[in-house]
């Protein structure tokens, strides 16, 4: 069984749902992975919650993450327990340093999972009385994903950068974030997502803002179907964004839709079944699209609120729906095709990749066809060394382009890079 690091609040659900064992997390560990779908203010770790808290006390106890969720569950025992517990770790970490700080140390958790790619995403906030507007807490987002490779001495992770629209918010908040987002293009962001309370807004509140990113070339991924509301979800899929989120409470309608659509999906398992979407793994989703060849893409959606990592979400799957090591290896390998990054680029981090597999003795190859059987092993004991270390190379977005590659080796916010 799995042995969990803290008593964290989620930890009994985690282990109920999904009992995995040490050995498949341990193959999950050593496979290179993608990430799509990571709230950065949801990565934020409890040891960084303390420090950001200081001296302030929460119903007479110190502040942790563990008592901010057992607070927001006694008070919302609903979907919308995470979306207040957000609440409160915005009023804590909007500010510059602890923006920087927690976009370095969501890079460092990343990469110690051997996360080969990541899109962060985050909805930038304007507060005026820490003197934090918009386009500073960008700035500030930035500067700590300079931190993090300018501190690392491992090739590891390329980073890309997604800006969040928020259902509550006004059309104003949302259009201005859009444009927030085209001016950043040359820096690491490549489009934006809708996220926020489901419950919360209506389709018409948001179009116009999608809109106008799809008219700029902006890639868009849209959070849907956490909870059932048909005649949304069916306005989503008719609109057809790049990729989509969740998409756990279906009709059958629409799944034909979904399934017909080709659209990607990321998949945030833990996530489903905390905020109660799922109550059971054995009726997601993700059973029928996995067999029905529809692409998915495993997600943490927040790690740090929900106790998960990347590799841990892969061993979730592999319990839940009696995934074979061939098929956990081709879902990685395979959602780099649902990334927002251009051809080039996604073919420097798939033979970074490849370079991983090679270096824990795993091997993979695209043409192989799926006989139902585990064709990918690891070579190594059950004790592994640290997955991924070896020689690695990772895209880059030159200052002053928009997309192009760099042609000299140096640090940047996306990560290093070099072709002859």
């Amino acid at each position: 069984m799995v042995i969990w690091e803290h008593d964290h609040p989620y930890r009994r659900s985690s282990r109920d749902f999904a009992p995995y064992s040490n050995s498949t997390l341990a193959f999950c560990k050593a496979l290179p992975k993608v990430e799509l779908n990571a709230h950065l203010n949801g990565t934020v770790r409890d040891s960084t919650i303390r420090d950001l808290a200081g001296k302030l006390m929460l119903n007479g106890q110190p502040m942790s993450l563990a008592r901010l969720v057992h607070l927001t569950q006694q008070t919302s025992p609903s979907i919308g327990e995470c979306f207040q517990l957000f609440d409160i770790l915005h009023s804590l970490t909007t500010d510059h340093d602890a923006l920087r700080r927690i976009t370095r140390e969501a890079l460092e958790d990343m990469a110690a999972d051997n996360v080969a790619y990541a899109e962060l995403r985050t909805t930038p906030k304007c507060r005026p009385e820490r003197g934090v507007t918009k386009e500073s807490y960008m700035e500030a987002v930035l500067a700590g994903m300079e931190d993090y490779f300018a501190s690392s001495s491992a090739e590891d992770i390329t980073v890309r950068l997604l800006l969040s629209i928020g259902r509550e918010q006004s059309r104003a908040e949302m259009l201005d974030t859009v444009q927030l987002a085209l001016r950043l293009r040359d820096r690491g962001v490549v489009g934006v997502d809708l996220t926020g309370n489901p419950t919360a807004g209506e389709w018409e509140d948001w179009q116009e803002a999608l809109d106008l990113a799809r008219r700029h070339g902006l890639k868009v991924t849209l959070e849907a179907g956490e909870m059932l509301n048909p005649e949304e979800t069916r306005a989503m899929l008719e609109w057809g964004p790049d990729r989509l989120g969740h998409c756990c409470c279906l009709t059958p309608e629409l799944q034909r839709l979904l399934l017909s659509s080709g659209i990607p999906l990321e998949v945030c398992l833990t996530s489903n079944v905390v905020t109660r979407s799922v109550l059971d793994l054995r009726d997601h989703e993700f059973a029928t699209l996995h067999k029905r060849g529809h692409p998915l893409v495993l997600c943490t959606a927040d790690s740090g609120i929900l106790n998960t990592t990347l590799s841990r979400e892969y061993a979730i799957a592999a319990y839940a729906f009696r995934l074979t090591n061939r098929q956990l290896l081709r879902l990685a390998m395979e959602a780099l095709d649902c990334s927002f990054l251009d051809d080039i680029e996604r073919i420097s981090v798939q033979q970074r990749m490849q370079t991983v597999l090679a270096c824990s003795g795993l091997e993979y190859n695209a043409d192989d066809e799926e006989d139902g059987r585990s064709r990918a092993s690891l070579s190594l004991s059950q004790e592994l060394s640290p997955a991924g270390q070896g020689p690695r190379s990772a895209g880059r977005v030159s200052s002053g382009s928009t997309g192009g590659i760099s042609r000299r080796r140096s640090w940047s916010v996306f990560g290093r890079h070099s072709i002859g």
